[in-house]
């Protein structure tokens, strides 16, 4: 026990440290790459507080908080569903949030062309980021209703994926029918925090502390029901209230960063493998971890995309799936040799 607890300080101080390198990288990094020297000039320079405050700070904070929100949505996904192999994505919300992009993307080429002007302001007040907010929120009902209720996990996982298929061959046939929407509708499945600002900041704050303190309130719920869902109802558990609960959980967390960036690859389900595989604990742990060690996946990330070929950037979901893909063939390459 003492041992396992010495990890997970250490685990959480090396956390502390990627996460305050992270920021401070995140800063220093702009349009010539990972620069101090720039940056330093920068912040003597009259465009400081533009540049700085208004572009990479807000970039910088967001992403951290992004990956906060996955990795804690991904630590709930994979409690709820007893499968290190589950994602945030899982339950419809990603094909959800692409369709509801690609709706209003086809919908302003159609209101350029054909519609009035009332209609064209109209959609561009309703937005991509309310769109994809909608939309994964929409998947994950339609999941809920195809399942009938939470009560059984298989049923849940097989309804998402069906609505999966469906929403996203959906979102294709209308890219076909209107191809001015696939452009946009690429660029937010590759994923992005250059578009984060300071409301954007807000939005995630807002969202995440009370995400972080329900699930942690939830944390026990998920340790039963590791023991096995018959362990679980033994113990007064109600199996499906608690699954509903965890569900809403893990699709508003998860609306809420895929509403900002996009879909962002592979934190949802790396971060609370490294929690686990490095310094494992009880949930009420894991879920706190999860979603430091995203902070620090999605803010390393940031950087590399930004940095790796500058002045021109990477998309982020590129590089989080590249990272991500490469951490679990190593994995499977450990856990399956001789």
């Amino acid at each position: 026990m003492k041992a396992d607890a010495a990890r997970r300080r250490r685990l959480a101080a090396w956390m502390a440290l990627v996460i305050g390198l992270g920021l401070a990288a995140g800063l220093a990094t702009g349009s010539a790459g990972f620069s101090p020297g720039a940056f330093w000039a920068d912040l003597q320079g009259g465009d400081a507080a533009l540049l700085l405050g208004q572009i990479r700070a807000p970039r910088t904070l967001g992403a951290a908080l992004v990956g906060a929100l996955l990795g804690l949505a991904g630590a709930i996904s994979q409690g709820l569903f007893r499968n290190p192999l589950a994602d945030p994505y899982l339950l419809g919300s990603a094909s959800g949030a692409a369709l509801g992009v690609v709706l209003v993307l086809a919908a302003a080429s159609l209101g350029g062309h054909s519609l009035g002007l009332a209609t064209a302001m109209w959609i561009e007040r309703v937005g991509l980021v309310s769109a994809a907010f909608a939309g994964a929120l929409a998947g994950v009902l339609l999941t809920l209703m195809l399942a009938r209720g939470a009560v059984q996990t298989l049923r849940l996982l097989l309804a998402g994926v069906v609505v999966g298929v469906v929403l996203g061959a959906v979102s294709d046939l209308i890219t076909v029918a209107s191809p001015d929407a696939l452009r946009g509708k690429q660029v937010f499945m590759l994923g992005s925090t250059s578009f984060l600002g300071w409301d954007a900041l807000a939005l995630l704050a807002a969202g995440l502390a009370p995400l972080l303190w329900l699930a942690w309130r939830h944390a026990r719920a998920l340790d039963a029901l590791t023991l096995g869902e018959d362990s679980a109802a033994s113990l007064g558990l109600d199996l499906g209230a608690v699954r509903l609960r965890l569900v809403l959980m893990l699709s508003l967390g998860t609306a809420l960063a895929v509403s900002q960036a996009g879909l962002v690859a592979f934190v949802g389900l790396v971060a609370p493998h490294l929690v686990r595989r490095n310094a494992p604990g009880a949930h009420g742990w894991l879920l706190l971890g999860s979603a430091a060690m995203g902070a620090a996946l999605l803010l390393v990330a940031d950087v590399i995309s930004r940095a790796l070929i500058a002045p021109e950037e990477l998309p982020v979901g590129v590089v989080t799936a590249v990272l991500g893909g490469v951490y679990l063939f190593r994995l499977l390459r450990q856990r399956t040799a001789p």
